[in-house]
């Protein structure tokens, strides 16, 4: 089961292309009343989203649904997890009762900003940048029935069925399931924040012990769904075999209520944590690796750190702003920043900034 590369995005194009074979009515995204104005801000405006198991689409690129109950994940963890695809594939599919079918992975290069901070009332706010060329992405709200709720984000492009399907084809469960097994980033109900951002290294995670396995995406779920805190989540992650997915070098940015945060990287495939307020695509531990990544990244790391110094209490507007002096109209180097956060780790509010309009906001309550 060691050795072998694994990316779950893989197992979801399976999943997904092998679910389209047993459902013959596909689900659509439609608008609802689940999203309502709250109020004005600087001109633009806030839309408080409260989404249902229908998928909702909020504007071009960006979609929100809630997934309530069940999805497996408490039996993915019970058989060891997975360390190569075919496993993970064979997990799924079997969840589902279907069988396995043709895939693909598509595999770029991102970079990603996170900021913890403390506001003037002592709240504890997380916030996060997702660096990327265009793309489509999904706001899962998640009940589990063991676990705790939370909201999290999927680029849906990583999942491909090949062949030109399209996933926006499937019933709205179908897709919520997949995003599930697929978050970036995330906060759960007690405050725990989680994002995933990348190293540009040529080393990988390959973990080899007798430990259960886990991918990259999946260990944010674990972490979403079994963490309260930063020591929580340390201690979960250790007991586990991290497989990176496709290969692709990344560390954790994981912050909690209490305002701690952290940078839990992988150097010769042991878990090293450092104690940081700003994350971006560098190495932050100690050692050989301290430093190895994009010019960029330290740019952007710089530039944070600098924020905090001169502002070391902000509120969600303050963050809202950090985020957006890092975002990718600054640089140049891709379209835009996908998608920015605001996390309020007290109260569980959620600020959702879609393709840098930093005007105009979705407002989500992880309850």
């Amino acid at each position: 089961m060691k050795k072998t590369k694994t990316t779950v995005m893989i197992l979801l194009a399976a999943l997904l292309a092998a679910a389209v074979l047993v459902i013959t009515k596909c689900g659509r995204t439609e608008k609802d009343d689940s999203i309502k104005q709250v109020r004005n801000t600087k001109g633009g405006s806030t839309k408080e989203v409260d989404p249902g198991h229908k998928i909702v689409k909020l504007e071009k690129g960006l979609s929100a649904v809630r997934y309530d109950g069940d999805y497996g994940f408490e039996d993915y963890l019970r058989q060891g997890g997975a360390s190569s695809d075919s496993e993970v594939i064979k997990f799924i599919t079997g969840h589902l009762g279907i069988g396995p079918t043709g895939l693909g992975f598509r595999k770029n290069v991102y970079g990603c900003s996170t900021i913890s901070v403390k506001s003037p009332k002592n709240e504890a706010l997380f916030g996060r940048n997702f660096d990327w060329e265009s793309c489509e992405a999904m706001i899962t709200v998640s009940k589990p029935d063991t676990g705790y709720a939370s909201v999290s984000t999927v680029n849906m492009d990583f999942i491909n069925a090949g062949s030109g399907f399209s996933v926006s084809r499937l019933p709205s469960r179908i897709q919520a399931m997949a995003a599930l097994y697929a978050p970036l980033d995330g906060m759960n109900e007690k405050g725990l924040c989680v994002s995933v951002n990348m190293i540009q290294d040529s080393d990988s995670i390959e973990q080899n012990t007798e430990k259960p396995d886990i991918t990259t995406t999946t260990a944010v779920r674990l972490l979403l769904n079994k963490a309260a805190d930063v020591k929580e989540a340390l201690e979960l992650l250790d007991q586990y075999d991290l497989h990176a997915s496709k290969g692709m070098m990344i560390h954790f940015a994981i912050a909690d209520s209490s305002g701690r945060s952290v940078a839990a990287e992988y150097v010769n495939a042991q878990m090293t944590v450092t104690d940081t307020p700003v994350v971006t695509n560098f190495y932050l531990a100690e050692g050989e690796k301290k430093g190895i990544g994009t010019e960029q990244s330290h740019t952007r790391y710089d530039i944070l750190t600098k924020q905090l110094s001169k502002t070391p209490a902000m509120d969600m507007e303050h963050v809202r702003d950090a985020l957006e002096s890092v975002s990718k109209k600054n640089f140049g180097e891709f379209e835009s920043t996908e998608w920015s956060i605001v996390f309020n780790q007290k109260s569980k509010e959620v600020r959702y900034y879609h393709r840098e309009d930093y005007d105009n906001s979705y407002r989500i309550y992880v309850k």
